[in-house]
């Protein structure tokens, strides 16, 4: 009996079975996935491109202009605008007001730096205890951070104006003599800090307290189960596992501080006699007072370099012990 060819066909539609070998399945399966992780990569690139264009045209670019400006003697009027080397770094190394500024920047940072730290920690620890009606001092103690810089003078002038301010009212109620607040050299930069210390103590205050949220409350238990009092858990829990974020916070409040200009500007404008004066006041007197483009470009990349050089020997021994 002879049998058709047709009979041992194939049915149509069947699914023929897959005669690949694994390796080269997953072979397939890979070359699936490479492409679908290099079509994301570039579809990546999309959302980058806005801010790398934004960040190109309004950073990258006026950083390396204002570099090459700091090698000329470049004014504002537009005249001037030759190469003349390291000349203006030279002046600016022997020039005594950047170097008096530069102290009062410092100055300002040493007087607002330690009590932005300690009083931030007090404030955390004080809200993190569980006082009563804590969205009230949360509140407080954040609330001044919110405030513009032209608040903060308005404030700042009512409580220092000589005679009729308000400290100087409680300071005659109390018999003692009115001082100077913004116009005694002795005074008015250790003025100028409270007043920094007031307004943004509240950010240091909300990352303290986030980091005290964040220790598990089974060291606290343990601590107790063994006879520790209150001072004791601070000392050897809460402080302890605060170290790392206070090292932030002073590196960023340190930063902070010696970029300052625009609290010391509105409130004494670098006076009395120059003894408030930080060096980014007297970068902008140099270059749109006396319309020295070249020479303010020089000063501000020597500052720059200091803030940088600070920075790396802050940070290289934190990555050290890490």
């Amino acid at each position: 009996m002879t049998v058709s060819n047709a009979s041992v066909t194939p049915l149509a539609g069947r699914a023929t079975p897959d005669r690949r070998t694994p390796a080269s399945r997953s072979g397939a399966r890979t070359s699936t996935t490479e492409k679908s992780l290099r079509s994301r990569d570039k579809s990546g690139y999309l959302f980058v491109a806005p801010f790398a264009v934004a960040t190109g045209l309004f950073l990258v670019l006026p950083t390396l202009y204002g570099l090459w400006m700091s090698f000329t003697n470049q004014s504002l009027t537009g005249t001037g605008s030759e190469f003349i080397g390291f000349a203006n770094y030279a002046e600016a190394f022997s020039d005594p007001q950047v170097w008096h500024t530069l102290w009062n920047t410092v100055w300002f940072t040493i007087l607002s730096t330690v009590p932005l730290v300690l009083v931030a920690l007090v404030m955390a620890l004080l809200v993190h205890t569980g006082l009563p009606g804590q969205w009230v001092w949360r509140m407080s103690f954040f609330a001044p951070y919110l405030l513009t810089s032209a608040v903060v003078w308005h404030l700042s002038n009512w409580m220092f104006q000589p005679d009729i301010g308000l400290l100087d009212t409680w300071i005659t109620g109390l018999g003692l003599q009115p001082l100077g607040w913004l116009t005694d050299e002795n005074v008015a930069m250790f003025s100028i800090a409270g007043v920094t210390v007031w307004w943004t103590v509240g950010f240091n205050f909300l990352l303290y307290l986030a980091a005290l949220q964040g220790i598990p409350a089974q060291q606290y238990e343990a601590a107790t189960i063994d006879g520790a009092g209150g001072w004791r858990k601070l000392l050897s829990i809460t402080l302890p596992q605060l170290r790392t974020i206070t090292g932030v916070i002073v590196v960023l409040q340190l930063l902070a501080s010696l970029k300052v200009f625009d609290q010391i500007y509105m409130l004494t404008a670098g006076g009395p006699n120059g003894s408030t004066r930080p060096i980014l006041e007297y970068i902008y007197d140099t270059g749109f007072t006396n319309y020295r483009l070249g020479y303010a470009s020089a000063i501000s990349y020597v500052f720059f370099a200091l803030i940088l050089v600070f920075t790396l020997v802050r940070l290289l021994p934190a990555r050290k012990e890490a």
